[in-house]
């Protein structure tokens, strides 16, 4: 590999002098990034639950309401991969803290877009919203940079799990922080971004000062010639790509992630429209994405147990049958059926917290150091990316179609998975998972 001939400083002084204990490390890692994750959730949250509104109010049309969810989602794809470069370049607390303060800054500008009427301005703010979303989705990485072999799965479910708790206080904040935004002569409707401002600052201060040692940093990631100071250069967008594409389990891990989030986001957008066209009740139709949030993050730490102890193609697999059967079930459920609809979106969401965690930690173990960083980023673009068309085809269909059918490619999409996990990860050649075969 090349170097970059640029002499190093001497070891920052937020670096240890002498390599601290890693297991200790890795500990402390964790409970950080998880509270940073609390946080952070709340902030994606409440923003979520109110954005198509917000906008809306703003534009004077419900027409465009889907718009926010489009521009969220396509900020997170965008931010992933510079977001992974700066990681490479510069630790992992960097990326992490970056991507929360840009996603505090679209929080402000969505605040003043608001209040000026202005949706341009305010479809830029959910943009750079999306931001925080992409460094959440990278904290999960940073929980395996020093995660023992066979543990990796484990350690990043974890952080996952932490999600749940800002993901389901957050929307139930909604309400209380429009009366705070209208108290301080604001637009009801901006009060929730108020709180998402405030929740992504504290997550990125949370990230800054207690994110040290840096974990990636520490793992030896970032390649640094000892003898002469000099910073080897990390793998670009491109080569993190061929990297992906020239391993099979690296591949079926990229497959798995981005298949059971478009797969996920198809179905959950679309359901509280089948829903509200029978007149269910918001509060009814609440519970069952509650329900459904609760089955994405709520046994993550179970879904990283059997990951490390069953192998991750394995729990690639079974995630892919539970969300092929979970679309079954929302499908055939009528749209007033509460109880058979949350079941449904239960096990959509149980059986993507088993893509998501099995898929991360199979891509993480399959690539080289080097390109690890980057093929994170570029993991998290293809699966922001995958979702953001997802969501979009998934109203065209119902309007076309029905929900039915919607819910029925979505089952066709896991099955295909389902079946091509297993004979990609058997043409497994370098780069295969370290910790478990197959």
């Amino acid at each position: 590999m090349s170097e970059v001939g640029t002499r190093l400083p001497t070891p920052d002084s937020e670096e240890p002098d002498q390599e601290p204990d890693t297991a200790s490390v890795q500990r402390r890692t964790v409970a950080v990034l998880s509270v940073a994750q609390v946080l952070g959730g709340l902030g994606v949250g409440i923003g979520v639950a109110v954005g198509g509104l917000i906008a809306a109010d703003v534009a004077g049309t419900e027409g465009v309401a889907g718009l926010a969810q489009t521009f969220g989602v396509l900020g997170a794809a965008v931010a992933a991969v510079p977001l992974a470069a700066l990681t490479r370049l510069r630790g992992r607390r960097a990326g992490l803290v970056s991507g929360m303060l840009l996603g505090a800054l679209g929080a402000a500008v969505v605040v003043a877009a608001s209040s000026i009427g202005s949706l341009p301005l305010l479809l830029g703010g959910l943009l750079l919203f999306g931001s925080a979303t992409a460094a959440g989705l990278q904290a999960r990485y940073g929980a395996t940079d020093l995660a023992r072999p066979g543990h990796t799965a484990r350690a990043l479910s974890i952080v996952v799990w932490a999600t749940t708790v800002g993901s389901v206080l957050g929307p139930n904040l909604a309400d209380p922080a429009g009366k705070v935004g209208a108290s301080l002569g604001l637009p009801p409707l901006t009060g929730p971004f108020l709180v998402t401002f405030a929740a992504f600052t504290c997550s990125a201060a949370v990230l800054f000062l207690l994110l040290r040692p840096d974990p990636l940093r520490l793992a030896g990631l970032r390649q640094v010639d000892t003898a002469t100071g000099t910073r080897q250069a990390g793998a670009g967008f491109t080569a993190s790509l061929r990297a992906i594409a020239g391993r099979p389990k690296a591949l079926v891990g990229l497959l798995a992630i981005a298949s059971s989030h478009a797969a996920m986001v198809s179905v959950m957008v679309m359901t509280p429209v089948h829903m509200h066209h029978v007149d269910v009740s918001l509060s009814v139709i609440g519970m069952v994405i509650s329900v459904h949030i609760l089955g994405m993050y709520g046994l993550s730490p179970l879904t990283g147990y059997l990951a490390d102890r069953f192998g991750r193609v394995p729990v690639i697999v079974a995630g892919a049958v539970v969300m092929a059967t979970a679309a079954i079930v929302s499908g055939a459920a009528r749209a007033d059926d509460a109880v058979l609809l949350g079941i449904g979106l239960f096990l959509l969401g149980l059986g993507w917290s088993f893509g998501l965690v099995a898929g991360s930690a199979l891509l993480s173990e399959s690539v080289p150091a080097e390109t690890r960083t980057g093929a994170q980023g570029a993991s998290d673009l293809v699966m922001n990316g995958a979702a953001a068309v997802g969501g979009s085809l998934a109203g065209v269909v119902v309007a076309v179609a029905s929900y039915g059918w919607l819910a029925a490619a979505a089952a066709v999409l896991m099955i295909v998975m389902a079946v091509l996990a297993p004979v990609r990860a058997a043409r497994s050649g370098p780069g295969a998972d370290l910790s478990r075969p197959g």
